[in-house]
């Protein structure tokens, strides 16, 4: 079986070519990014230079098994229509990409911030609606993606196309990365450890999942080699409410408004002293918890690391600034 990965060196990407490399049933890999890492990878994966928005990506798909899509940007924030071009129109090359180059299956990265407003005393299935969050860049974008690909689905049913819709992926190796995409330099990560972290937010609606990416690698490992169709939830227990945010680092749930969350995130946002718009916030309080039953099911799927631990991880990793050996995720002390 021959695989390929774009957007191959981000956070699941890193994670998703360790996991192929290993796998008796793939024979080659490809991996595909704007900056493929310059040391030398397992044998049977091979590197290519693409950007999604301009670059010859049929050529680079014919003779595949299956293209796994995760290229996505999220910086930078205060230019939308770079990302826009990168994750809705990059999306759409992929798709036609895929049609022309006859690739008989196509796994793709969406996330739970596809899905509309939703409960948070239940989980909801892969049935839930996917119109997002009009005030979050992200969901409108991943909505956008989720058309594109309802409309690829409708014209090409000779494609077996699967969708991964994924918590917060975290692990310790991303640390760097996620600091530069989320938290920006103002931030004193030296505190980010349990021991300094006093209070949590006590926000009616906090509560969200997560997975390990080593847990979302396998899911679209499992994706890739079976004959399943369609949308999969992929998260971890247990949920990331406030009463398991204050366990999990031993701190005193401090009742916050969620008012006050979205101006604070808004306001220094707008003065650029961080990176994250206040349309995260409106994620992380509305989003819908999910049922992952369907992956258990039909995947055969099981996250081994739990969504705390893997949070701790990713805690101690953006303190160290732990990164991994490619330029988009770079620990801190080779960026010096």
């Amino acid at each position: 079986m021959r695989i390929v990965v774009v957007g191959a060196t981000g956070n699941v990407g890193t994670s998703l070519i360790e996991v192929l490399a290993t796998e008796p049933a793939v024979d080659s890999v490809l991996g595909l990014a704007r900056r493929p890492p310059e040391a030398s990878s397992p044998g049977k994966v091979d590197w290519d230079r693409v950007d999604v928005t301009t670059s010859d990506l049929a050529t680079r798909f014919r003779g595949a098994d299956v293209v796994i899509h995760l290229a996505w940007l999220i910086q930078p924030s205060h230019d939308i229509q770079t990302m826009a071009a990168t994750n809705v129109g990059g999306s759409e090359r992929v798709l036609a990409a895929v049609a022309e180059a006859r690739v008989p299956a196509l796994v793709y990265a969406s996330s739970v911030g596809a899905y509309s407003p939703g409960p948070k005393d239940r989980r909801v299935d892969e049935s839930w609606p996917t119109d997002g969050f009009p005030s979050s860049f992200y969901s409108r974008h991943k909505v956008a993606v989720e058309r594109s690909f309802d409309r690829f689905e409708a014209e090409h049913p000779e494609v077996r196309v699967v969708r991964l819709r994924k918590g917060l992926v975290f692990k310790r190796q991303a640390g760097e990365r996620i600091r530069n995409l989320f938290l920006g330099p103002l931030v004193p990560v030296a505190l980010l450890r349990p021991s300094f972290i006093p209070v949590v937010p006590d926000t009616p609606g906090l509560a969200f999942q997560a997975v390990h990416a080593l847990d979302a690698a396998h899911a679209y490992r499992l994706a890739a080699l079976s004959e399943a169709r369609g949308p999969f939830n992929i998260v971890a227990d247990p949920v990331l409410d406030v009463a398991e945010l204050a366990r999990a680092l031993s701190a005193r749930a401090v009742p916050v408004p969620a008012r006050v969350l979205r101006v604070a995130a808004d306001l220094t946002w707008r003065l650029r002293l961080q990176p994250t718009p206040a349309g995260w916030v409106d994620l992380a309080l509305g989003v819908p918890l999910l049922d992952a039953t369907r992956a258990h099911r039909d995947l055969g799927w099981a996250p081994l690391t739990g969504a705390d631990d893997a949070l701790l991880g990713l805690l101690e990793g953006v303190r160290t600034g732990a990164g991994l050996p490619t330029p988009a995720s770079a620990p801190r002390k080779a960026r010096r």
